[in-house]
């Protein structure tokens, strides 16, 4: 089980032979790597898994492979354009998971030198069109662990700034922070060529273009966004987990969050999120263990603006009435007058 989503094992994947899994969304949500929070957003797993299905469409039209085969329907496997109401569940293929160990108290990554195929590739790919307000790109100038050369600026930028041409930066995946590193020490760690390298940046900004493009059909401003990658049993790259969506996505519209953002937002300003920073620069292991309060509920106002946020969210990108929920442009206007 995962913060926000279930994983089921199918068929088990072998060296020779994949596997194949399902996902089952829920209305679970997770900030700031934390896990599991102590509310579920109403019809949330429905309207996320239905945004990816549309998405793994779209990149079909490109070319771009991908590991979704569709929906589980008995025994038949259903498209997008099969479906006749949402769904939170999709089958795919299985890709070996292997976590890297902890040894001499830091993450041990030579397991991947000998990986040839049919496995997740240990990184977050992260998108960046602007630098909104909250962009962890600030924190990062600021403590000096960012320079502005790798991002290709001459000068410090400043909240709401929009990039002349996409940034396209990398993270590690399967540790307990997503900790931002350098493309020299991804290819070290995952085991990529130099080329394998170059094909994730290509192919994560055609995926930028392509959900920077549907997005807008809806009014959404795609300000950044992650991609997860791994190799199928004949090494070619493949889009993995889920794609597009406002988790995966920091959406915008009129300077208004349309993302999980809303949530971050909200905890941001608790005591819990202080201690949740404070503890992951004691300890970049461990951390969780060093966080003594538990994340406090949301107010039900919140909750329920979140629930609309999500399935509106869903409606419009798709083009597809999905849910009994009003404009986007409504539920944007009310959560602005009590923000």
């Amino acid at each position: 089980m995962g913060s926000v989503k279930d994983t089921h094992i199918i068929r088990p994947t072998s060296d020779r032979i994949p596997g194949y899994g399902m996902f089952t969304f829920s209305d679970r949500y997770s900030v700031f790597d934390w896990g599991e929070m102590p509310d579920l957003i109403h019809d949330k797993g429905q309207a996320l898994c239905t945004i990816g299905l549309y998405f793994f469409k779209q990149l079909e039209k490109y070319g771009v492979r991908h590991h979704c085969l569709g929906v589980l329907s008995g025994a038949d496997l259903l498209s997008y354009d099969d479906l006749q109401q949402p769904d939170n569940n999709f089958t795919f293929s299985l890709l070996k998971v292997v976590k890297p160990e902890v040894r001499n108290g830091w993450y041990d990554y030579s397991a991947y030198q000998n990986l040839k195929s049919n496995y997740l590739i240990p990184l977050e790919v992260i998108y960046r069109n602007t630098l909104p307000k909250g962009s962890s790109v600030f924190r990062r100038i600021e403590e000096g662990s960012l320079s502005l050369a790798s991002m290709g600026l001459s000068e410090a930028p400043v909240p709401g700034q929009r990039l002349q041409r996409p940034i396209v930066e990398v993270s590690t995946k399967l540790e307990s922070i997503d900790r931002y590193i350098t493309w020299e020490e991804a290819r070290e760690i995952s085991g990529l060529s130099t080329a394998e390298i170059d094909q994730l940046k290509e192919t994560t900004l055609t995926i930028n273009d392509i959900i920077t493009k549907e997005s807008a059909k809806a009014g959404l401003l795609n300000e950044d966004g992650k991609i997860e990658f791994g190799f199928d049993r004949d090494r070619n790259l493949v889009v993995v987990d889920i794609l597009g969506t406002p988790d995966e996505c920091r959406f915008t519209r009129k300077d208004l969050p349309v993302s999980k953002e809303i949530l971050r937002q909200h905890y941001r300003s608790t005591p819990w999120h202080q201690e949740v920073e404070a503890a992951k620069k004691r300890d970049a292991i461990h951390w969780k263990k060093l966080v003594a309060s538990a994340p406090p509920k949301l107010p039900d106002e919140i909750v329920i603006l979140a629930s609309s946020l999500y399935k509106a969210c869903c409606n419009e990108i798709t083009g597809r009435q999905w849910f009994d929920v009003p404009p986007l442009e409504n539920i944007l206007e009310k959560f602005d007058r009590e923000a």
